[in-house]
């Protein structure tokens, strides 16, 4: 039995973004009319599935455990902290791996997770569960710094993890960056409802099958 598309009785001028969509791309003016090509079947919506590739293989639980063994790791390493990342780096949410395990990541754009013209960081996160990525352990933030010494000058990665409560009480989440002052471990807004762009960047764990 084939399964339906309902919506009854649109009316203009209260149009939901799924509708205006579904208008766009049958090319009706008329939203109950989009809504019933899609419902007879004459118009048949199949969702755009982003590739979701390995981009790179890293290791959390390598016996860096503290916030203050990250801190001479990455400065060993020649890395820089932002206050931010260095204030959540130091919460008790902030934990680290037993045992020395490797994670699987994505890098993928808010725009080819569907979002051309950007999404909160909520919006972000449930579309990247609905295919089947995962949040990062916090752990993957100064983690990926570490192993990731080549990264491009200009490139800046959020890591998409549970946010961490700074001191002030608001949300973070760490960033990956390399600009022209060197290799940083940051934290910017983790805030549900924070909109990112289009073209900004996130990194997801990809689970082992």
């Amino acid at each position: 039995m084939k399964n339906e598309f309902v919506i009854a009785d649109v009316l203009p001028g209260k149009l939901n973004a799924l509708v205006k969509n579904i208008m766009s791309q049958t090319g009706s003016e008329d939203p109950n009319e989009a809504v019933r090509l899609v419902n007879s079947g004459e118009w048949i919506i199949k969702p755009n599935i982003p590739e979701l590739k390995i981009w790179k293989t890293i290791k959390i639980g390598t016996g860096i455990k503290t916030a203050d063994d990250f801190r001479k790791a990455l400065k060993k390493a020649g890395c820089k902290i932002g206050d931010w990342g260095n204030d959540i780096l130091g919460k008790p949410e902030f934990k680290t791996a037993e045992i020395k395990e490797e994670i699987d990541l994505v890098n993928i754009s808010v725009a080819e997770l569907g979002f051309k013209k950007g999404a909160t960081r909520k919006d972000i996160y449930d579309r990247a569960l609905q295919l089947g990525l995962e949040f990062c352990p916090a752990e993957v933030g100064p983690q990926l710094r570490l192993q990731y010494p080549d990264q491009p000058l200009g490139e800046w990665l959020l890591v998409a993890m549970e946010p961490i409560t700074d001191s002030a009480g608001n949300l973070y989440v760490f960033i990956v960056e390399c600009n022209d002052d060197g290799r940083w471990l940051i934290g910017n807004d983790g805030n549900p409802d924070n909109f990112w762009d289009g073209n900004n960047r996130w990194v997801f764990c990809r689970p082992r099958k």
